[in-house]
Parts: C-alpha cells; sequence; structure tokens
C-alpha cells in the first residue's frame, strides 16, 4: 500500500505527488511549517490525506515546542493551527482535523507539557490508522453499488494518494475487483493539474487494474458509445444538503451521466460532510495560480495578456448523486435526513 503520509521520528514523510508518475520520491518535513507549505505545494492533496497531514503538521508543531507550561503551549498551537489552516480552504477535512486537535488539547491541558505533547502525537497515528479503515469500510459498502462487469469513470485521484491508504472511490473500485468484478477503469485526465493521468492511472496500472485514461471533454462521447456503466468520485466537501464540491471538471460529469441514465456516485468519509453548511452556495472554492492552466512543464502553451480562470474545485448539485458512499453505509436522497442518521456531525 502505497505511503502517502507518514509520521516517522525524523518528521511527516509524504511521496511527492507533485513528482509522480516519472519519479516516486519521498520527502520528509521537520517543521510545521514545511507541512503547512508541502499542503499548499500539493506535495501531498486530497481532502481525507490533508486532514491527517494538518493533524501530524500540528503534533510535529508542538513536539517540537520549546514551551514550559500548558498556558504558553495553548498560545503556541493557536499559531500553529493558523498556519495550518491558512493553506487551502475547500476541504473540510482540514478544518475537521484542526478542530479535533485543539479540542483533545483543551482536554488534556491539566497535564505535563510532555504528556499533552505525547497525547497530541498519538492522536494524529491514530486518525491515519482510522482513515485506512474507514476507506476499506468504504470499499465494501460501494462495492456492491459497482456494475458486475463494464466501465466506471472516475475524475481527479481519490485513490490511496489522496488519503491515507486504500482510497474513497478508487477504495470502491478495488474492493468490487477484489470481489471478483470485472471492471474497466476510465480516468479522466484531470485538467490542469492532471491528478488523474499522473496520479490515478499510476495507482491502478501498479494495481493491475485494466485503466484507459481519456481527456476531460471525451466523457460524454465514452458514455454515448456506451463504454461507461457507472461513475464515482471523491469529494472535498459536502454540504448538508448533499451538494458535492469535488475537483472542477466533476460537475459537468455528473451532468453528462444524468443525461446518459447512468449512476452517479460520492465517495467519502464522514469528516467531509460540513452540516454547518446548508447547500453548496456557502461552499469556499479555491482559486490556484493561473500559470497551471497557461503553461504547461514550464513552457507557456497560451498568449501573454489572456485572462485566465482557475477555480481547483466545482459543486455538484444533489439532484445529480445517486447515491453517497460512507464508511458507515451508503446515504440516499434525501441527504439532509440520510447524512445525519449515518452519522455525520
Amino acid at each position: 500500500m502505497i505511503n502517502t503520509v507518514e509520521w516517522t521520528d525524523a518528521g511527516v514523510r509524504f511521496i511527492d505527488q507533485t513528482k509522480l508518475p516519472t519519479e516516486e520520491t519521498y520527502v520528509t518535513c521537520r517543521t510545521y511549517e514545511e507541512v503547512a507549505d508541502a499542503i499548499r505545494r500539493m506535495v501531498v492533496r486530497g481532502a481525507p490525506a490533508i486532514g491527517v497531514s494538518a493533524a501530524m503538521g500540528i503534533a510535529l508543531g508542538v513536539r517540537e515546542s520549546a514551551a514550559a507550561s500548558a498556558d504558553e503551549l495553548r498560545d503556541e498551537l493557536g499559531r500553529i493551527c493558523e498556519t495550518i489552516a491558512a493553506t487551502r480552504p475547500t476541504a473540510v477535512n482540514l478544518f475537521w482535523a484542526v478542530a479535533r486537535m485543539r479540542a483533545l488539547f483543551d482536554s488534556v491541558a491539566h497535564l505535563p507539557v510532555p504528556d499533552i505533547k505525547q497525547t497530541l502525537i498519538a492522536e494524529a497515528q491514530r486518525m491515519h490508522a482510522q482513515d485506512i479503515a474507514a476507506n476499506r469500510a468504504m470499499g465494501q459498502h460501494g462495492a456492491s453499488l459497482m456494475p458486475a462487469a463494464g466501465g466506471v469513470l472516475t475524475h481527479c485521484n481519490a485513490g490511496a494518494l489522496a488519503t491515507c491508504g486504500y482510497g474513497t472511490a478508487l477504495g470502491v473500485i478495488r474492493a468490487a475487483v477484489e470481489a471478483g468484478k470485472r471492471i474497466q477503469v476510465f480516468a479522466d485526465e484531470t485538467r490542469p493539474f492532471l491528478q488523474g493521468a499522473r496520479l490515478t492511472a499510476w495507482e491502478l496500472v501498479k494495481d493491475g487494474i485494466p485503466t484507459t485514461l481519456i481527456s476531460d471533454n471525451m466523457s460524454g462521447a465514452m458514455m454515448r458509445l456506451g463504454k461507461i456503466q457507472a461513475v464515482v468520485v471523491g469529494a472535498d466537501r459536502i454540504a448538508a444538503n448533499g451538494d458535492v464540491a469535488n475537483k472542477i471538471g466533476t460537475y459537468s460529469v455528473a451532468v453528462l451521466a444524468r443525461e446518459h441514465g447512468l449512476p452517479f456516485y460520492v465517495a467519502a468519509p464522514l469528516s467531509t460532510v460540513d452540516l454547518k453548511t446548508p447547500d453548496g452556495d456557502g461552499i469556499p472554492i479555491e482559486q490556484r495560480s493561473p500559470v497551471e492552466v497557461t503553461h504547461w512543464n514550464g513552457k507557456r502553451v497560451a498568449p501573454e495578456g489572456v485572462q485566465v480562470e482557475n477555480p481547483a474545485f466545482d459543486v455538484t448539485p444533489a439532484k445529480y448523486v445517486t447515491a453517497i458512499i460512507t464508511e458507515c453505509g451508503v446515504a440516499r436522497p434525501p441527504y439532509g435526513e440520510s447524512l445525519r442518521k449515518l452519522g455525520a456531525r
């Protein structure tokens, strides 16, 4: 299993996703500032992985603190959390992890400083293990929804690289294959950062799962030709009503799936559900550098002076979502009720 993020004595270790698929290299962040930079630069990405990385960054910052008292450590924790929280705005798992670590600190603030530090380190490691377990449970719940044989389209990367292991959407596909289903994956390249071409295809080829890479504008044609029987994607934030924020281009895929009568599934842990956000209009959408659109491999491919839009995510309205697969079961419309029944908070 790919070690996307890992706690080590030397620091937090990441596989560098900006170098894949041509280089499989790892980087070790020795300060919380370096962890924040890794999240910002997408060395690590994917909502669940970002959440655990945030927790580990906080634990690392606390471990390296010279604070002599719990009050001093609380002040430093506040600065660490602010730095981590400012990295990427859309994936709610980031803020879930920060809140979880803050709450834990408050519950153990009466302990000696070394014990507080160890408690936070252990919690970050626990979150890592819980994420892998949740992904495997998600896979089991979702495998039965996949066709016995046929094509499954996925967009962006919601695999082991987007989590601590196994994956959300790709975890569903992996579990279906493990159950004997004959799945042919169609992976959108996912412009402009090419997570599908660079990461999803790399993962699935390593696993020996038949995979066909297509450009983003081919998915409708593949559906019309009958090559795709279902769509499964991940999510970075799910609003209380079931609206889903995922990588830019997901909305288009969902509309195309509806037009062709195909089920559109979302696989995500309950930590991705944000009940404080009523609907998708309240989800903040990260805007990334125009260079990701105007350049390729360091070379300009668009004229100087052209205006650029580069939102990293879009919102798919709940009406296009057939079901949301979580570690606690499958939610179906109306999502305002079913997500709460599964335990979303």
